[in-house]
Protein backbone atom coordinates (compact mmCIF):
# COMPACT_ATOMS: atom_id res chain seq x y z
CA UNK A 1 0.00 0.00 0.00
CA UNK A 2 1.03 3.62 -0.57
CA UNK A 3 0.62 6.27 2.12
CA UNK A 4 0.95 10.00 1.50
CA UNK A 5 3.11 11.39 4.30
CA UNK A 6 2.39 15.10 4.73
CA UNK A 7 4.68 17.30 6.81
CA UNK A 8 3.00 20.74 6.74
CA UNK A 9 6.11 22.33 8.23
CA UNK A 10 8.42 23.67 5.53
CA UNK A 11 11.62 22.05 6.80
CA UNK A 12 12.73 19.23 4.51
CA UNK A 13 15.03 17.75 7.16
CA UNK A 14 12.02 17.06 9.40
CA UNK A 15 10.29 15.25 6.54
CA UNK A 16 13.43 13.19 5.96
CA UNK A 17 13.70 12.36 9.65
CA UNK A 18 10.07 11.23 9.88
CA UNK A 19 10.26 9.25 6.64
CA UNK A 20 13.27 7.32 7.90
CA UNK A 21 11.48 6.36 11.10
CA UNK A 22 8.11 5.47 9.57
CA UNK A 23 9.79 3.25 6.99
CA UNK A 24 11.66 1.42 9.76
CA UNK A 25 8.40 0.95 11.68
CA UNK A 26 6.34 -0.12 8.66
CA UNK A 27 8.84 -2.46 7.06
CA UNK A 28 7.23 -4.08 4.02
CA UNK A 29 3.71 -3.15 5.11
CA UNK A 30 3.62 0.22 3.33
CA UNK A 31 5.45 2.61 1.04
CA UNK A 32 5.44 6.24 2.13
CA UNK A 33 5.29 9.15 -0.31
CA UNK A 34 6.72 12.15 1.57
CA UNK A 35 5.79 15.76 0.90
CA UNK A 36 6.82 18.92 2.73
CA UNK A 37 4.63 22.00 3.03
CA UNK A 38 5.07 24.34 0.05
CA UNK A 39 4.61 27.47 2.17
CA UNK A 40 4.37 28.48 5.82
CA UNK A 41 6.49 28.25 8.93
CA UNK A 42 9.74 26.33 9.10
CA UNK A 43 8.36 24.65 12.21
CA UNK A 44 4.86 25.11 13.62
CA UNK A 45 4.90 26.64 17.10
CA UNK A 46 2.09 29.23 17.18
CA UNK A 47 -1.61 29.45 16.35
CA UNK A 48 -0.86 31.53 13.26
CA UNK A 49 1.65 29.01 11.92
CA UNK A 50 -0.75 26.16 12.67
CA UNK A 51 -3.54 27.89 10.75
CA UNK A 52 -1.28 28.39 7.74
CA UNK A 53 -0.15 24.77 8.01
CA UNK A 54 -3.73 23.59 7.64
CA UNK A 55 -3.86 25.29 4.24
CA UNK A 56 -0.44 23.84 3.36
CA UNK A 57 -1.66 20.35 4.23
CA UNK A 58 -4.65 20.69 1.87
CA UNK A 59 -2.37 22.04 -0.84
CA UNK A 60 0.00 19.09 -0.36
CA UNK A 61 -2.82 16.56 -0.64
CA UNK A 62 -4.14 18.15 -3.82
CA UNK A 63 -0.71 18.47 -5.43
CA UNK A 64 0.99 15.19 -4.60
CA UNK A 65 -1.10 12.27 -5.61
CA UNK A 66 -3.59 11.73 -2.83
CA UNK A 67 -5.75 10.04 -5.46
CA UNK A 68 -3.13 7.32 -6.04
CA UNK A 69 -2.48 6.56 -2.38
CA UNK A 70 -4.38 4.37 0.08
CA UNK A 71 -4.25 6.73 3.06
CA UNK A 72 -2.86 10.04 4.29
CA UNK A 73 -0.64 10.43 7.34
CA UNK A 74 -0.70 14.01 8.63
CA UNK A 75 2.67 13.85 10.36
CA UNK A 76 2.52 16.96 12.50
CA UNK A 77 1.54 16.93 16.16
CA UNK A 78 -1.49 19.18 16.56
CA UNK A 79 -2.95 17.86 13.28
CA UNK A 80 -3.39 21.16 11.40
CA UNK A 81 -6.08 20.80 8.75
CA UNK A 82 -7.07 17.27 9.83
CA UNK A 83 -10.84 17.67 9.61
CA UNK A 84 -10.61 19.67 6.37
CA UNK A 85 -8.44 16.95 4.83
CA UNK A 86 -10.99 14.34 5.82
CA UNK A 87 -13.70 16.43 4.21
CA UNK A 88 -12.03 16.54 0.78
CA UNK A 89 -10.06 13.27 0.72
CA UNK A 90 -11.25 10.08 -0.94
CA UNK A 91 -9.00 7.99 1.31
CA UNK A 92 -8.57 7.67 5.10
CA UNK A 93 -6.68 10.49 6.82
CA UNK A 94 -4.89 9.85 10.12
CA UNK A 95 -3.48 12.63 12.27
CA UNK A 96 -0.45 12.02 14.43
CA UNK A 97 -1.88 13.78 17.49
CA UNK A 98 -5.36 12.27 17.31
CA UNK A 99 -4.02 8.74 16.83
CA UNK A 100 -1.59 9.15 19.72
CA UNK A 101 -4.23 10.51 22.08
CA UNK A 102 -6.67 7.72 21.23
CA UNK A 103 -4.02 5.05 21.83
CA UNK A 104 -2.84 6.67 25.06
CA UNK A 105 -6.39 7.02 26.38
CA UNK A 106 -6.86 3.27 26.03
CA UNK A 107 -4.03 2.80 28.53
CA UNK A 108 -5.36 5.22 31.15
CA UNK A 109 -4.92 8.86 32.04
CA UNK A 110 -2.36 10.36 29.71
CA UNK A 111 -0.12 13.37 29.41
CA UNK A 112 1.59 15.13 26.53
CA UNK A 113 5.13 16.47 26.52
CA UNK A 114 6.43 18.57 23.65
CA UNK A 115 8.66 21.53 22.82
CA UNK A 116 7.49 25.14 22.72
CA UNK A 117 5.49 26.85 25.46
CA UNK A 118 2.71 28.05 23.17
CA UNK A 119 1.72 24.47 22.41
CA UNK A 120 0.37 24.01 25.95
CA UNK A 121 -3.05 25.65 25.57
CA UNK A 122 -3.29 24.63 21.93
CA UNK A 123 -2.93 20.96 22.77
CA UNK A 124 -5.32 21.10 25.72
CA UNK A 125 -7.92 22.56 23.39
CA UNK A 126 -7.16 19.91 20.78
CA UNK A 127 -7.60 17.03 23.23
CA UNK A 128 -10.90 18.51 24.36
CA UNK A 129 -12.06 18.84 20.76
CA UNK A 130 -11.66 15.10 20.14
CA UNK A 131 -13.60 14.22 23.29
CA UNK A 132 -10.71 13.05 25.45
CA UNK A 133 -10.37 15.99 27.82
CA UNK A 134 -11.43 13.89 30.81
CA UNK A 135 -8.54 11.47 30.16
CA UNK A 136 -5.87 14.16 29.93
CA UNK A 137 -3.75 14.48 33.06
CA UNK A 138 -1.65 17.41 31.80
CA UNK A 139 0.33 18.98 29.00
CA UNK A 140 3.91 19.93 29.81
CA UNK A 141 6.22 21.80 27.48
CA UNK A 142 9.92 22.49 27.53
CA UNK A 143 11.42 25.77 26.37
CA UNK A 144 13.08 24.70 23.10
CA UNK A 145 10.68 24.53 20.18
CA UNK A 146 10.51 21.47 17.97
CA UNK A 147 12.60 23.29 15.41
CA UNK A 148 15.35 23.79 17.97
CA UNK A 149 15.08 20.23 19.24
CA UNK A 150 15.45 18.72 15.78
CA UNK A 151 18.72 20.63 15.33
CA UNK A 152 20.15 19.38 18.64
CA UNK A 153 18.09 16.53 20.12
CA UNK A 154 20.76 15.46 22.62
CA UNK A 155 20.53 18.83 24.38
CA UNK A 156 16.81 18.31 25.02
CA UNK A 157 16.86 14.76 26.38
CA UNK A 158 17.22 15.62 30.07
CA UNK A 159 14.48 18.24 29.98
CA UNK A 160 12.14 15.89 28.13
CA UNK A 161 12.79 13.06 30.60
CA UNK A 162 12.23 15.37 33.56
CA UNK A 163 8.96 16.67 32.10
CA UNK A 164 7.69 13.15 31.39
CA UNK A 165 8.59 12.02 34.92
CA UNK A 166 6.80 15.01 36.42
CA UNK A 167 3.69 14.09 34.43
CA UNK A 168 3.67 10.72 36.19
CA UNK A 169 4.75 11.69 39.70
CA UNK A 170 3.03 15.08 40.03
CA UNK A 171 0.05 14.84 37.67
CA UNK A 172 -0.90 11.16 37.88
CA UNK A 173 -0.37 10.29 34.24
CA UNK A 174 -0.28 6.56 33.48
CA UNK A 175 1.24 7.06 30.02
CA UNK A 176 2.98 10.01 28.35
CA UNK A 177 2.95 10.98 24.68
CA UNK A 178 6.17 12.52 23.43
CA UNK A 179 4.56 14.65 20.76
CA UNK A 180 6.04 16.11 17.62
CA UNK A 181 7.65 15.16 14.34
CA UNK A 182 10.90 16.72 15.52
CA UNK A 183 10.91 14.42 18.58
CA UNK A 184 10.87 11.29 16.44
CA UNK A 185 12.93 8.51 18.02
CA UNK A 186 13.49 10.26 21.35
CA UNK A 187 10.88 8.33 23.36
CA UNK A 188 13.00 5.19 23.37
CA UNK A 189 16.05 7.20 24.45
CA UNK A 190 14.37 8.54 27.61
CA UNK A 191 12.09 5.61 28.49
CA UNK A 192 14.48 4.12 31.05
CA UNK A 193 14.35 7.38 33.04
CA UNK A 194 10.54 7.67 33.11
CA UNK A 195 8.39 5.50 35.43
CA UNK A 196 5.48 5.11 32.96
CA UNK A 197 5.31 4.19 29.27
CA UNK A 198 6.38 6.93 26.85
CA UNK A 199 4.72 6.80 23.43
CA UNK A 200 6.44 8.14 20.33
CA UNK A 201 3.75 10.05 18.46
CA UNK A 202 5.32 9.27 15.08
CA UNK A 203 5.35 5.54 15.76
CA UNK A 204 1.80 5.48 17.14
CA UNK A 205 0.49 7.43 14.16
CA UNK A 206 2.33 5.19 11.72
CA UNK A 207 0.69 2.07 13.08
CA UNK A 208 -2.70 3.78 13.04
CA UNK A 209 -2.47 4.90 9.41
CA UNK A 210 -1.39 1.45 8.24
CA UNK A 211 -4.40 -0.03 10.03
CA UNK A 212 -6.71 2.60 8.51
CA UNK A 213 -5.42 1.94 5.00
CA UNK A 214 -6.39 -1.72 5.23
CA UNK A 215 -10.00 -1.02 6.18
CA UNK A 216 -12.93 -0.08 3.98
CA UNK A 217 -13.63 3.61 3.56
CA UNK A 218 -16.78 5.48 2.54
CA UNK A 219 -16.10 8.95 1.20
CA UNK A 220 -18.52 11.72 0.32
CA UNK A 221 -17.37 15.04 -1.06
CA UNK A 222 -18.74 18.36 0.16
CA UNK A 223 -20.46 20.69 -2.33
CA UNK A 224 -18.24 22.23 -4.99
CA UNK A 225 -16.45 25.33 -3.77
CA UNK A 226 -15.62 28.28 -5.98
CA UNK A 227 -12.38 29.99 -4.93
CA UNK A 228 -9.72 32.46 -6.00
CA UNK A 229 -6.01 32.73 -5.29
CA UNK A 230 -5.40 29.09 -4.41
CA UNK A 231 -2.91 26.72 -6.01
CA UNK A 232 -4.31 25.30 -9.24
CA UNK A 233 -4.50 21.72 -7.98
CA UNK A 234 -6.28 22.63 -4.76
CA UNK A 235 -8.72 24.93 -6.54
CA UNK A 236 -9.55 22.15 -9.00
CA UNK A 237 -10.05 19.63 -6.21
CA UNK A 238 -12.38 21.94 -4.31
CA UNK A 239 -14.48 22.48 -7.43
CA UNK A 240 -15.24 18.78 -7.71
CA UNK A 241 -18.47 17.36 -6.28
Amino acid sequence: MRILLINPNTTESVTTLVKRHVEAIAGDAATFVPVTGRFGARYISTRASAAIAGHAALDAYASHGGDVCDAVYLACFGDPGLLALREIADIPVVGMAEASCIEASRRGRFAIVTGGALWGPMLREFVGSIGLGDKLACVRTIAPTGGEIVRNPDAALAALANACTACATDDGAEVVILGGAALTGLASRIQSEVPVPVLCSVETGTRAVIAAATKGFDSSRPPALESIGLGAELAKLLQQK
